[in-house]
């Protein structure tokens, strides 16, 4: 670090010191408080109440069955689209609805996904009243089910489906010439190059299924699971800070355990020597099965979001189906509910904003610097990817419960910026390493400083990359839940928190309202970003 220059020295110890302060001490004091006693002793009394607790023990076993089987049906299902997608020939237009539909979970707050359920499959859901009877039970584990795979598709799909693109599907149709029966050709010219990304996506399903909040806080009902238990002990009649500690960090075991699994997989995934582009032939039966999967799929999970359309449009659904403006109205004239909606805005443009300029620098760091260290860049990366929300939001209160960051935006802001900082980063980092190495050496021939030379030249060709990196801040912002159900205000309550408070008051027009503005807000940023990476992409040829 002597020998580096004085800017990136001064990059490289603010950033250091916001994991530090954020990130570290927050984890360390929530793992101390874990161990103490009520009369302020240490030791594992908390531990052996909370393992001997029958509820706590019952509510983790009930999270470890729904989030195993929500990781096996993601799985397959994912696998399904993925494959649909990039092996088949089905209609091109589906292939298209697929790739857009998949997203829209992910534009959406998790815990509306419960009402949107509800209004589904309750006893007067939209389907109940098709079907003429209930479909199943929807509380417990069943609602939960369906909202964690709707909430983990979107994620797996997208790991799956980038790991198609390294498959050779020339081998596909070789294996298909010599003869090798469909089964065997399936497994060893599809199945086995994805065997990571398989795996990796049941890990990554049952690990984001253990720890949301969202889907439980409205469909749980009587089925507790370890994310509300860790809500009823810190937000319950009377908080219990040591409970909360200890459950928060038997919350990070899976977690830890897999992201450990997810780094053993990639030795599965595998690259051929040379990759060729090859044209899939056509098989009615397996396109027109594929294509009947996908719109099964697709349809199936957007018919659940269809009640979030419907609902604030009719005057009282399923009842009166008449139309009316009375509901979006209400919503605009209640200055609480518009405030909630601003601070909401408030806090995904400054986590985008000061997210992306942190998760840019850190990358900046590593891959376009060699000053002594950088790679502590990646432990703060692996170590964001493995913190669930509601066990840093969590940090973060015990910590700054007493000073001045209470309750404001920035908290809440830092909190979404260190939970979302391993995705961006890793763009940023994959992106500024393919770039050429010497632009730096020349830039300081010319006698420009490193800084000028990361602003006129690294940057403009990685712009599109920013904006990526950008709109996932902004989207996760805006839909989070868990990282900020402890840290939120009176004065900077978000939609996410006042989605949860309003179902305590069956107010559930107002709820699919704020949950429309927030989707259209996400599709809306997300568009614009879109449009401007392919004019920066059209700029660049």
């Amino acid at each position: 670090m002597r020998n580096a220059k004085p800017e990136i020295r001064i990059i490289f110890i603010i950033i250091l010191l916001l994991f530090f302060a954020f990130l570290f001490i927050p984890l360390i004091v929530l793992f101390l408080r874990s161990f103490m006693t009520e009369d302020g002793g240490i030791g594992l009394s908390n531990y052996i109440a909370s393992l001997t607790n029958d509820a706590l023990i019952h509510a983790i076993g009930n999270s470890f069955k729904v989030s195993g089987v929500t990781a096996i049906i993601t799985t397959t299902l994912a696998f399904a689209l993925a494959y649909a997608v990039n092996c088949t020939k089905i209609y091109q237009p589906l292939k298209g609805a697929v790739k857009i539909g998949i997203l829209i979970p992910m534009l959406i707050p998790t815990i509306t996904y419960g009402f949107a359920i509800m209004y589904t499959f309750g006893n007067q859901g939209l389907l109940t009243k098709l079907f003429g009877r209930n479909l199943f039970e929807i509380y417990g584990f069943n609602g939960l089910l369906i909202g964690y795979v709707i909430y983990t598709l979107p994620a797996a799909f997208l790991l799956i489906h980038n790991s198609f693109k390294y498959i050779d599907k020339k081998f596909i149709i070789v294996s298909k010439l010599m003869g090798d029966r469909t089964l065997r050709s399936f497994w060893n010219t599809v199945t086995r190059p994805l065997v990571g990304a398989l795996g990796g996506a049941f890990v990554l399903s049952f690990i984001l299924s253990f720890t949301d909040f969202g889907i439980p806080a409205s469909l749980g009902g009587t089925y507790d699971v370890v994310a509300t238990q860790l809500y009823q002990a810190m937000l319950g009649s009377i908080p219990d800070f040591s409970e909360g500690a200890v459950i928060a960090v038997l919350m990070l075991f899976p977690a830890v355990i897999g992201i450990f699994l997810l780094n053993y997989l990639e030795r599965f995934n595998f690259h051929y020597d040379k990759f060729s582009e090859t044209e899939i032939t056509s098989s009615k039966f397996r396109d027109s099965f594929y294509g009947v999967i996908s719109a099964i799929i697709l349809l199936g999970m957007l018919s659940i979001f269809a009640v979030m359309f419907i609902t604030p449009f009719v005057t009282a659904f399923p009842y009166d189906l008449s139309f009316t403006w009375e509901h979006i109205a209400g919503v605009f004239q209640s200055n609480d509910l518009v405030s909630v909606y601003k601070n909401s805005l408030i806090v995904a443009v400054l986590t985008a904003v000061l997210g992306t300029v942190i998760a840019y620098g850190s990358a900046l760091l590593n891959a376009r610097t060699k000053v002594k260290g950088r790679q502590t860049v990646d432990v703060f990366s692996m170590i964001t990817n493995t913190v669930p929300g509601m066990v840093l939001g969590l940090s973060y209160l015990l910590l700054f419960n007493g000073s001045s960051l209470k309750g404001t935006f920035l908290i809440i802001v830092l909190c979404n910026i260190m939970h979302y900082f391993t995705t961006p980063y890793l763009m940023a980092k994959n992106a500024l390493t393919k770039m050429n190495p010497g632009w730096e050496t020349s830039g300081e021939l010319l006698g420009d400083s490193w800084v000028k030379t990361v602003y006129r030249v690294i940057l403009p060709n990685s712009i599109s990359t920013v904006l990526e990196m950008f709109s996932y801040y902004f989207l996760n912002a805006m839909v989070t839940i868990s990282g900020v159900i402890f840290l939120v205000s009176a004065q900077t309550t978000v939609v996410a928190s006042k989605i949860n408070e309003l179902q305590h008051f069956a107010q559930f027009n107002e709820i699919f309202v704020l949950s429309v503005l927030i989707f259209l807000t996400n599709l809306l940023v997300r568009s614009v970003c879109e449009v401007l990476q392919k004019k920066v992409e059209i700029y660049k040829k």
